[in-house]
């Protein structure tokens, strides 16, 4: 698929249009090959309370943009954290995909700079990870319970990118953070009937497949088999779609690229990736694992994709496990 590890990083950083490339940690986009996603940092621990941002005030119901107070202009030493509303779902960690709505604000006037997520009620899907995120944003993602509404006030050493040079010096900001679900790491859904023909898929304890190719030749047009059924919402078009995969070629059953072990699911363009891919996802309910067998046509055609492995001939054998859609 033409959306992998540096283009999916790349979904990651701009699912949520407020975050201008001051705020992320890299701004690389050369052209990516086929891989993973990347692996997480080192945990983040949890910001501790402080004054500053208890003295916030925000009103607003969860769900809906906030509007916010400050007493005086902010610029913590070190960055805080308090809970406006609390919620009653699991705690968000490292490494987690989250739904959330964010909205931040200039920490010296309390001005909106910009805010996402509150259209469509679901929210943006991000990773939390300072692979993707200055540590100010990434801590803003930590810790919060599913349902809830916190404020950060993060600290302008936290809001630098990584990589000094790569984008213009950042401000103290407080990020109000809405966080609606964690997105599973697997397909909850209902189990169905095998269909004749198709590969075979056994899933390991943590939900990895094993895919077991026919001694048959391939389909010449594409085929898709739903594995478990979601109730969830569908995958409109186009959509970005967060996502466990792997990948593996008909002709010797390897994996050529997968999500699974490499730390956290993957986000997708419906529009970014082939599409014999991009097929598979579209009206799926969230929740649903599919495997899609993709022909030459639908995948990477004639020239292949000889970096992963791939020859232009290749018939390609996709398990999909859909977990979340923005």
């Amino acid at each position: 698929m033409t959306a992998a590890r540096r283009r999916a990083r790349l979904l990651g950083l701009v699912a949520v249009p407020l975050l201008a490339a001051a705020l992320v940690g890299c701004t690389d986009d050369a052209a990516p090959e086929p891989t993973g996603t990347p692996s997480t940092s080192a945990a983040t621990a949890c910001l501790g309370g402080g004054a500053e941002a208890d003295s916030v005030e925000v009103a607003g119901d969860v769900g809906q943009p906030p509007t916010l107070t400050l007493p005086a202009p902010l610029g913590a030493a070190t960055s805080q954290r308090a809970v406006v509303s609390e919620g009653a779902g699991p705690e968000t960690a490292t490494g987690d995909v989250v739904q959330v709505a964010v909205t931040v604000f200039d920490a010296t006037t309390g001005a909106q700079v910009s805010s996402a997520g509150y259209e469509r009620g679901r929210g943006e899907q991000l990773t939390i990870s300072a692979d993707y995120y200055v540590p100010g944003l990434e801590a803003a993602l930590l810790c919060n319970q599913a349902g809830s509404r916190t404020v950060t006030v993060a600290s302008a050493a936290d809001m630098q990118p990584a990589q000094p040079g790569t984008a213009p010096p950042n401000a103290a900001a407080v990020f109000v953070v809405d966080t609606f679900t964690i997105v599973p790491t697997r397909a909850t859904g209902v189990d169905q009937p095998a269909q004749p023909g198709f590969p075979e898929v056994e899933l390991a304890d943590d939900g990895r497949p094993t895919v077991t190719i026919p001694d048959a030749d391939p389909p010449a047009e594409l085929q898709i088999e739903v594995l478990k059924k979601g109730d969830g919402e569908v995958v409109p078009d186009p959509a970005n779609v967060t996502v466990q995969y792997q990948g593996v070629t008909w002709r010797d059953g390897k994996v050529f690229d997968e999500s699974w072990g490499k730390g956290t699911p993957t986000p997708f363009s419906t529009e970014q990736v082939v599409s014999g891919f991009a097929k598979a996802m579209i009206g799926q309910t969230v929740g649903s694992q599919v495997l899609v067998v993709v022909p030459p046509a639908e995948g990477y055609g004639d020239a292949g994709q000889p970096s992963a492995g791939i020859e232009g001939d290749d018939t390609l054998v996709f398990v999909i496990d859909v977990l979340a859609v923005a």
